[in-house]
């Protein structure tokens, strides 16, 4: 899964929705550094601050979705606009090797492929697992990723200063 934040308190939105994660969702297995990374979609916005996770989870995705649905809102997400500011959002990348093709939930991530801000965290934690659809490995979709947004790891921004 992938978290983002770009409003308010980023890092601290992040701590908690790991935090609720693992309390409501599934054990976090990996997470990949924090980047701050350009907005994509709307993009005149504050960056974000991205960062990839690997759960372990017994909850199957239509299931899950609410939950982190739930965590957003418990967090004081409102969606106003879409692509807009947030406080925090939580997207499923993928889930195992499903394929998922409801109207409220898309697995794997339909832009999963064509957003380095997605790909560059993932392949930090998950480099080698397959996309069940194009059949291409995350390492392989980052190289062939058109998007040229800045995705930087936040610790290297927070030493510049």
């Amino acid at each position: 899964m992938l978290l983002g934040s770009n409003v308010g308190d980023r890092l601290g939105y992040l701590e908690k929705a790991r935090f609720f994660i693992e309390k409501r969702a599934g054990k976090i297995d990996a997470a990949s550094s924090l980047y701050e990374t350009a907005a994509w979609g709307i993009t005149d916005q504050p960056s974000f601050i991205n960062q990839a996770l690997l759960i372990e989870t017994e909850i199957k995705p239509e299931l899950l979705l609410p939950i982190l649905l739930d965590i957003e809102k418990l967090l004081g997400r409102e969606r106003m606009e879409k692509w807009g500011p947030r406080i925090i959002d939580i997207d499923i990348l993928y889930y195992d090797d499903l394929v998922m093709n409801e109207d409220d939930l898309k697995i794997p991530h339909p832009f999963l492929q064509e957003r380095r801000f997605s790909l560059v965290p993932l392949n930090e934690i998950s480099p080698a697992w397959i996309h069940p659809v194009l059949k291409l490995s995350v390492s392989k979709m980052l190289n062939n990723c058109k998007d040229t947004s800045e995705v930087l790891k936040y610790s290297e921004i927070r030493n510049e200063l």
